[in-house]
Formats: C-alpha cells, sequence, structure tokens
C-alpha cells in the first residue's frame, strides 16, 4: 500500500478526518489554526472556514435529522468553547452545549459519531501536562453526559462492525482500551486493554476500524500508519509515511477503500522537517480493504 499525496497544506495539526458520504467529500480540521476543511475529491478541491479559535473535530450531518433550532445543518464541530451546530459551510451556526466553557485550559480534540448518531467528542490539557480532560456523548435529543474523565489525551474513536465493542485511545498511555458498548444508551463497560503499543512505534493518536473489525492507528511522532487486530493485540501491518506526526485516519470514497490520513508539522524542528517536508499534508492510501463508514449526527 503505497500513500499518495493529496494536498500539500502545511497543516500546523492536521486532524479529525471525517468522510460525508452525502456530499462525497472529506472533512478535516487543522486544530490550532482553528481551520475546517472540506476537501472534494472529484473536484480535487479543498474549501476552508476559519472559526478563529481552536477546532478539535468535525461530523457531517445526516440530513434527515432535525435539530431543535429548526434545521439540519451543515456539520456538526467541537470547538474549544463548545460543540456547535454549523448550519452552511460559509454561514452561521449555533452552540449546542459548552461543557467545559469555564476549564481555561482545556480544548476539544479527537471526536466522531457513535452507529446511532450520537456525538462523542473528548478534551484535554492543551499545555499537554493534566490528565485533566474528558470523554462526552451528546445525543440529537440535547442529552449529555460524560463517559470518562481523567483523560491525558483524548483520541482515537471507533467501534466494532456489530457495533457492540468501543475502542479508545487515551494517547500518553500508549494503549487502545475496549468498552461494552450499548448502542441503546450510548454507555460504556467493562474496560480492557486490547493493544499495547510499543513506545519506539510513536504515539498512538487517530483511529478507525475496518469492516473486518481491524484497527487502523495513526502514529504520532512515528511517521506511519499501523494496522492492528484487537482480538489478538498483533501488529498487522507497518505504512510508513513522508510526514513525521502522522494524526488521524479515515476511510471514504464511494466503496470505502481509501484511507485518507492527516498529518501535522506542529512542533518539528528544522532537521524533522527537511527529513520530512510533507509533515502537515492529506494523504490517501488505497488499501483495497473496506472501511467501516463515518456515522453522521442524528441518525
Amino acid at each position: 500500500m503505497q500513500p499518495e499525496l493529496i494536498i500539500d497544506a502545511r497543516a500546523d495539526l492536521g486532524e479529525g478526518p471525517s468522510w460525508d458520504a452525502g456530499g462525497n467529500r472529506l472533512l478535516w480540521v487543522d486544530v490550532h489554526a482553528g481551520v475546517v476543511h472540506r476537501y472534494n475529491p472529484l473536484l480535487g478541491s479543498d474549501e476552508t472556514r476559519s472559526f478563529g479559535e481552536p477546532v478539535g473535530c468535525i461530523s457531517p450531518i445526516n440530513k434527515a435529522w432535525k435539530s431543535p433550532i429548526g434545521s439540519s445543518g451543515e456539520a456538526v464541530i467541537a470547538l474549544k468553547s463548545g460543540i456547535i451546530l454549523l448550519k452552511d459551510f460559509y454561514g452561521s451556526w449555533d452552540y449546542l452545549v459548552q461543557p467545559e466553557l469555564n476549564i481555561q485550559g482545556n480544548r476539544f480534540n479527537d471526536g466522531k459519531c457513535d452507529p446511532a448518531g450520537r456525538f462523542l467528542a473528548g478534551t484535554m490539557d492543551d499545555a499537554e501536562k493534566e490528565s485533566c480532560g474528558s470523554l462526552y456523548s451528546y445525543s440529537p435529543d440535547g442529552r449529555l453526559i460524560s463517559l470518562l474523565t481523567g483523560v491525558g489525551i483524548s483520541n482515537g474513536l471507533a467501534w466494532s462492525p456489530d457495533n457492540k465493542t468501543f475502542y479508545f485511545i487515551d494517547t500518553p498511555t500508549h494503549n487502545v482500551t475496549a468498552y461494552d458498548y450499548d448502542l441503546s444508551t450510548g454507555e460504556i463497560a467493562n474496560p480492557r486493554l486490547v493493544i499495547a503499543i510499543a513506545p519506539g512505534l510513536g504515539w498512538p493518536d487517530g483511529m478507525t476500524s475496518d469492516a473486518e473489525g481491524m484497527l487502523w492507528v495513526a502514529m504520532w511522532g512515528g511517521a506511519k500508519i499501523t494496522r492492528w487486530n484487537p482480538y489478538s493485540g498483533q501488529l498487522l501491518e507497518i505504512i510508513p509515511l513522508p510526514a513525521y506526526n502522522v494524526s488521524s485516519c479515515v476511510f471514504g470514497g464511494q466503496d470505502l477503500t481509501d484511507l485518507y490520513i492527516t498529518t501535522a508539522c506542529h512542533g518539528l524542528n528544522a532537521e524533522l522537517l527537511q527529513n520530512y517536508p510533507h509533515s502537515g499534508s492529506l494523504f490517501r492510501i488505497r488499501t483495497g480493504i473496506k472501511g467501516m463508514p463515518t456515522f453522521p449526527f442524528g441518525r
């Protein structure tokens, strides 16, 4: 599998990719720049929208869902100040919930929707010193619950093909943890270690799953994407990338076999930037393996 350079974006912290199947496009963010991207693979175009504050993640919306404020909207986005409903890519937006408005040092990081259309998004200490983050679940009916607290860097959310298992990464632990997932309530239970990632591979960051139940994990500071078997903990494949900080990945395309990968140049010194000049770019790998879909908000 060979990575293909799609956009030489020079993103400081490219992150949070999601596939909008209805629009046949990729949504992704540049966290610290506060910018949302909308990439159309048919046109080769990448539109951007700035929000003036850090943005952690973005999810497409089920167009059949009607929000309490009267429209389905374009996307749900986790800004530093709270979760918003974006009515139109270049238009207005409204807050849905602001769970950490009074916690000055925290910001939202990775997140995505579950198969029932809930938006799960986690927070972290922006200085990356304290384990004061939480993982929240926000339902289309407006219900907010906290699933986890005491999180270092909230990352890597994925579900098994039968929707019964939820996978989560708290990056400093180097582990992938599995939970029983109750799709009817959105509650998690029975945490267990399923993958322990050796430090030499890098830091586990964003994650997605495929239709075979395997997990694809982006390795921050490792210049690679890895594929794992969560049932055995076995490392199945390593795919090198010409970017040092590999941040996240998602399956897209009409048959969900294209793996889109975000990367970052954040924190790299001159030597690393010279050795990995495409850090901050968007990549694609034609895997030949069908991935799990991006679930929209409000299913």
